[in-house]
């Protein structure tokens, strides 16, 4: 099908869906949700997709003990948007993987200490596949899809225990 052009606003009584067509199978892959509102993440380990989660918000709570949310594998476009919204500082930490450490991060966070300093921290941008937000009092970190390898992260932090990189 060729590009199609609008002038003027287009609109959806429900969502837009972003896809991408693979050239050879012909194979459709949802790469983002837009238009939906938040996801409220369940506060256990949660393996995270495109269909559901990707171009949305994604609400992580107050944990009853640290939460893993697995990636799924990068598709370029696709937005994961993570933010606190708990009530208070956490007393658990909120660890974001990818699939494995093939499927890694490039870029970092900005850690904002409740002691009033600022510090930026960074993946190796080689082979750093999880970061782990330890005991938050706050975070919005936004993770893109770059291709079908890396992830660029970015964001900021804030508690009293800076956040970490390392490979799984």
């Amino acid at each position: 099908m060729a590009n199609t052009t609008f002038l003027g606003p287009v609109r959806s009584e429900t969502t837009f869906k972003t896809i991408s067509k693979d050239s050879t199978t012909g194979t459709i892959t949802e790469v983002a949700t837009i238009g939906d509102g938040p996801v409220s993440l369940a506060d256990a380990d949660v393996t995270l997709t495109n269909a559901t989660h990707s171009g949305r918000i994604l609400l992580v709570p107050d944990g009853g003990q640290d939460n893993t949310y697995t990636l799924p594998a990068p598709v370029a476009g696709s937005v994961f948007r993570f933010v606190y919204a708990g009530g208070a500082a956490d007393a658990t930490d909120a660890i974001i993987v990818t699939p494995g450490n093939t499927n890694y991060y490039i870029g970092g966070v900005t850690f904002l200490d409740t002691d009033n300093e600022v510090s930026a921290v960074f993946s190796d941008g080689n082979s750093n596949s999880s970061i782990q937000l330890n005991v938050p009092a706050g975070f919005d970190v936004t993770i893109v899809g770059l291709n079908s390898t890396n992830y660029q992260i970015f964001g900021t932090v804030t508690g009293a225990t800076a956040p970490a990189f390392a490979d799984q």
